[in-house]
């Protein structure tokens, strides 16, 4: 090609004693000149290739007036693209209009007009990499009070993982025949399960069977009222599934480890709910030291059996999604990853990157976050989340959709929706009082009745599945033990209005 592309040192963003960034101009001039000669280049290149990828500003020009054109239905060729560039000065340091006749008339063929616009996209990332450590390494100089070098570190692996997911070429449409190979072959592997679960155990046999156990990329919100046992559920859920991974599990998941982000509770505190609910003993004698001889050293024994379990603490408060990304990362490639916990959302920071006006835009942004870890990494996220005090409010107790708190995002971007009820919780305490009016009879009447309700709701807890994407919802009754914290299987199975499967 007879033009010489000469830009300045700003252009190029080279300066005295430093390499030019990377860049290909010959790649650049060849994917143009086949785009001008036809247009069905763009099909396989527009989806991802855009005008800022390229270096030299009058090609960025040239190929957002070809998009815009092509869009349009209209021609883009070097007689269409001249009225819009002609007087551009980039374009005139290059020879004016002649340069697009220039551009298609050294084409000679457009079979790696492809080839050329990947090359053109991986110039473009590679200096987005190195103005991203430009930025990181003057960042790491300034003596910001308000930051350490923690936070440095967080913000360039976002920024990092930001780029690495950023105009990714290796993505798009599947046609149908591709999509039912993938169908069947997921049958199949299921199909020779011969009904074991297709995911991790949740170690509650009912719940295991209304979701098929914990998917892989799927997040799972566990909602509730404070004191309805979420943090005691979500505990007993990470300790089975770790259990399970340890002695049970398949290849998919044999040796790999639990991770739970307990932003609420010190891993001091869950251990002692765990050694709590093996040993049963309750909690409040392990913490103030009323244990006797013989249960001390059944706690011993049973701490030494526990140490061989992959679960992993994490109590950092107020942890950002993109540091929480980090450490699961590290977890993953050092040991496995098999389930993912954080107890609980509304705790979390969203971070200096969310750009977060409100509070409901935050929630959005670590919702988006926690769906996307758990893509990245294929593994299922649960997230324990708040409600909002308007349960309370109603005749009915039991949690909606509607009452999830702060953001409708939690709803919308969860696989599963679950909430935590204990109607025990409630009946404790509505004891009747007599009524001024009422009769001896009558009132011993309303008080048996509630002590009937009492005795039928007692230690017992329901998991309501308000929303699964990929299968049923309803309720699941399980037994709950408030005493060591603890959920397990509900034996009573002929009861009418037992679970719901």
């Amino acid at each position: 090609m007879s033009t010489s592309l000469n830009p300045t040192r700003d252009e190029a963003g080279a300066s005295a004693g430093l390499r030019p960034p990377p860049a290909s101009l010959e790649a650049e001039q060849a994917f143009l000149g086949a785009l001008l000669s036809n247009n069905k280049v763009l099909e396989r290149a527009g989806e991802y290739l855009r005008a800022e990828h390229f270096t030299h500003p009058a090609h960025s020009l040239i190929y957002d007036v070809c998009q815009r054109l092509i869009e349009r239905n209209q021609v883009a060729n070097a007689v269409t693209v001249k009225p819009y560039v002609e007087s551009d000065d980039a374009l005139a340091d290059l020879g004016g209009a002649r340069y697009l006749a220039t551009l298609m008339g050294s084409v000679v063929t457009i079979i790696n007009a492809t080839d050329y616009a990947r090359l053109i996209h991986d110039y473009y990332l590679r200096r987005q990499l190195v103005g991203l450590g430009t930025d990181m390494v003057n960042e790491a100089h300034d003596n910001d009070i308000e930051i350490n070098a923690t936070d440095l570190i967080e913000a360039g692996e976002q920024r990092l993982y930001d780029l690495a997911t950023h105009g990714q070429y290796d993505g798009g449409l599947t046609d149908f025949s591709s999509a039912l190979r993938g169908a069947l072959t997921m049958a199949e592997a299921a199909h020779r399960r011969e009904g074991r679960l297709a995911g991790v155990t949740t170690g509650l046999v009912d719940l295991d069977r209304k979701l098929g156990g914990l998917h892989p990329s799927d997040m799972l919100i566990l909602a509730g009222r404070p004191s309805m046992g979420k943090t005691a559920l979500a505990t007993n859920i990470a300790f089975n599934a770790a259990k399970y991974c340890l002695d049970e599990a398949d290849e998919e998941f044999k040796g790999k480890a639990v991770a739970f982000f307990s932003l609420e509770m010190s891993a001091e505190q869950l251990a002692t709910r765990i050694l709590s609910e093996r040993l049963e003993v309750s909690s409040h004698k392990i913490r103030t030291g009323e244990l006797s001889n013989e249960d001390f050293d059944r706690l011993l024994v049973e701490s030494q059996d526990l140490n061989r379990i992959p679960l992993h603490i994490d109590d950092t408060p107020a942890l950002t999604v993109s540091a929480m990304r980090t450490r699961c990362r590290r977890l993953a490639r050092q040991h496995g990853l098999a389930l993912v916990v954080v107890d609980y959302l509304q705790l979390m920071s969203a971070g200096k990157l969310a750009n977060a006006d409100s509070r409901v835009q935050e929630v959005s942004a670590i919702t988006r976050g926690l769906k996307a870890l758990a893509k990245e990494l294929n593994v299922p996220v649960i997230a324990l989340s708040q409600l909002s005090r308007a349960v309370e409010q109603r005749e009915d107790k039991r949690p909606q959709l509607a009452d999830l708190r702060e953001s409708g995002s939690i709803e919308q971007d969860a696989d599963v929706v679950m909430f935590v009820f204990r109607e025990q919780y409630y009946l404790e305490r509505a004891e009747p009082m007599r009524r001024a009016e009422e009769t001896e009879d009558k009132y011993m009447e309303r008080h048996q009745q509630w002590l009937e309700r009492c005795d039928k709701a007692h230690n017992v807890a329901e998991v309501i599945v308000a929303k699964q994407r990929h299968g049923p919802i309803g309720n699941v009754r399980l037994f709950f033990d408030g005493l060591y914290t603890r959920f397990g299987n509900l034996e009573v199975s002929d009861d009418p209005e037992g679970p719901d499967f």
